[in-house]
């Protein structure tokens, strides 16, 4: 397809509507106001930025500081794409600029990079005086209405607003909505379906990094929901036959499991249970114990104490962990193995579990699937228009948690602010990105 020819600049500074106040939003906002042109943030929430305000609660992970071929990588199927965003912002360019917003930053044990006061609101506060300094415009409570016009035709958005509907005429748009996994923060997913009938591909959104139900019996449940499970590791053969094998810490919930150590699975969880029904794990309750050992301690005779207190004593299981050990065996199964301490060493080493499927999106941290890269050229612009460009979680891309959804969406934003510069024809042209995947590239990776 030949490249889209930008369009004539107009006599006045031309006119940019952003839809979206989030990372994605707002530093698309900064690349334009930066290049000259005049800048629009509207967003259905009371003030901006109120998802990364909340990811930031318990301590803002704005980035990570591992190798970049390591960092890419985590980018799955999009990495390719995911280079050519970071090759022009990565970790390092994005705590540069925190740095410039005065919000230093520091390399954590785990390398996960977060500000020395550990808040998102200091670097937000400092983020938007810049961008109000530089004349953008931030228009709050107003919920984009959305009815993309036809490829080539005026562009008009409508809003529904305080003051009832409004209608802006910009010369360029630039959608950064989000995912469907914060809903109350304004993330809905609720532009899905108009785009795809505007004509934009969209992928079918699908949780990320998030929980899956498994179906435990009531007495767990009532008794154990929202208890850590801490040093388990776990093991899981994909549909494909690739292998998972990961330590870290989880969380029992009252319909299964959550947490770090499943979220870094979840995209071939639930990939698997898309195309089989259902996945199959091994929970490790004691990765540190090896299996001989553990039952040579389980076979030193406990006399008259329970096996309760005899895993207690011997294995440092109790609680949540020993609840899990029993549940879904039987009366008979439980007593074979309160006989046998290899066979009970060997569930405790590979606890089978079957999740069922994943929890909703709405309960997600973030969202896969959105429109799809092969609508859009390398700067993010809709082949069918280059005025139209998209940035953020909206985009169909995922990547586990750590810090690589923050970078990625920072960084997308800068590079569809970029070609609408090209568009527009304000500045400089943007700079080289990776080449936009094929129209037909990865078309089948969704159902």
């Amino acid at each position: 397809m030949p490249r889209p020819q930008p369009v004539p600049s107009p006599a006045r500074a031309p006119r940019v509507a952003i839809v979206g106040a989030g990372p994605a939003g707002l530093m698309a906002a900064e690349v334009l106001a930066a290049a000259g042109a005049q800048v629009d943030v509207y967003d259905a929430m009371p003030s901006a930025g109120r998802k990364f305000l909340l990811a930031g609660k318990g301590g803002l992970n704005l980035t990570h500081s591992e190798p970049m071929a390591a960092f890419v990588g985590r980018y799955g199927e999009r990495q390719d794409a995911a280079a050519g965003w970071l090759a022009g912002f990565g970790p390092q360019a994005l705590r540069d600029w925190a740095d410039g917003l005065g919000v230093a930053t520091f390399v954590g044990s785990s390398g996960r990079v977060f500000p020395h006061e550990m808040k998102a609101a200091p670097l937000l506060r400092a983020w938007l005086h810049r961008l109000r300094a530089a004349g953008v415009r931030l228009h709050m409570r107003h919920r984009w209405l959305p009815a993309p016009p036809a490829p080539g035709g005026d562009l008009r958005l409508q809003f529904d607003t305080p003051a009832g509907e409004q209608a802006v005429a910009p010369d360029a748009v630039l959608l950064a909505l989000g995912g469907a996994s914060w809903p109350r923060l304004g993330s809905d997913g609720a532009w899905a379906a108009p785009l795809a009938q505007a004509g934009v591909a969209v992928a079918p959104l699908q949780p990320a990094n998030c929980g899956f139900d498994v179906g435990w019996s009531a007495h767990l449940a009532e008794r154990h929901a929202g208890a850590p499970l801490k040093g388990v590791a776990l093991r899981f053969t994909d549909a494909r036959g690739g292998r998972f094998e990961r330590k870290g810490e989880c969380v029992l919930t009252a319909t299964g499991l959550e947490g770090s150590l499943v979220y870094a699975a979840s995209v071939p969880l639930r990939d698997t249970i898309a195309a089989t029904g259902q996945a199959c794990v091994a929970l490790d309750l004691l990765p540190e114990r090896a299996e001989a050992d553990l039952a040579r301690a389980l076979a030193r005779g406990r006399g008259a104490r329970s096996l309760a207190n005899h895993l207690r004593e011997q294995a440092g299981l109790h609680g949540a962990k020993a609840a899990l050990l029993r549940e879904g065996a039987d009366a008979a199964m439980w007593a074979a193995l309160s006989a046998d301490p290899a066979a009970l060493a060997a569930r405790i080493k590979a606890l089978p579990l079957t999740l069922r499927a994943p929890r909703p999106v709405d309960e997600a941290i973030s969202t896969a699937g959105g429109v799809r890269l092969e609508a859009l050229d390398a700067w993010l612009r809709w082949r069918a228009d280059p005025r139209v460009a998209f940035a953020g979680e909206m985009l169909d891309w995922e990547a586990p948690t750590g810090g690589y959804l923050l970078t990625a969406c920072f960084a997308t934003g800068r590079v569809a602010a970029a070609g609408l510069c090209h568009t527009l024809q304000l500045g400089p042209p943007p700079p080289a990105a990776a080449p936009a995947p094929r129209h037909d590239e990865h078309a089948d990776r969704h159902p």
